[in-house]
């Protein structure tokens, strides 16, 4: 359980930095997120399901099956992301994001295209597996 952390979301080498007024894995986390500008390169999925409010900004979600979603300013219209989600999101400037966050599965994975790798992760990003694509 954590109250009250700041730090970065999805690992040292993200672009979005977050406040979680509280993160309990095995029921929910709440989240304030900053997105500026690109993605990572990897695709990933989550460990857990979200709904979320873009606050400001504009986001754009990139899929791995080539789909695009945008999301351009406030909405009351949540963005629904399942642990199954393969996507990477980047930003238009800055974009703030209210997350609320279910329990964390064990494992989650990602997807390297330059490298045409899968990796399987859990819980601090240990990698438990990988393959070549």
């Amino acid at each position: 359980m954590r109250l009250c952390y700041f730090g970065k979301d999805g690992g040292p080498e993200s672009t979005v930095w977050g406040f979680w007024p509280i993160e309990i894995k095995s029921l929910f986390s709440i989240a304030i997120l900053k997105f500026v500008g690109d993605s990572r390169e990897a695709f990933h999925s989550h460990a857990f399901n979200s709904i979320s409010w873009l606050l400001w900004g504009r986001l754009f979600e990139d899929m791995l099956d080539g789909k695009l979603n945008v999301y351009i300013g406030p909405s009351i219209k949540p963005i629904i992301t399942k642990r199954s989600t393969l996507h990477k999101v980047s930003s238009y400037e800055t974009s703030w994001v209210l997350t609320l966050r279910g329990p964390w599965s064990d494992t989650w994975k990602e997807y390297l295209p330059d490298l045409k790798k899968w990796i399987t992760l859990s819980s601090g990003r240990k990698i438990v597996q990988a393959s070549d694509n």
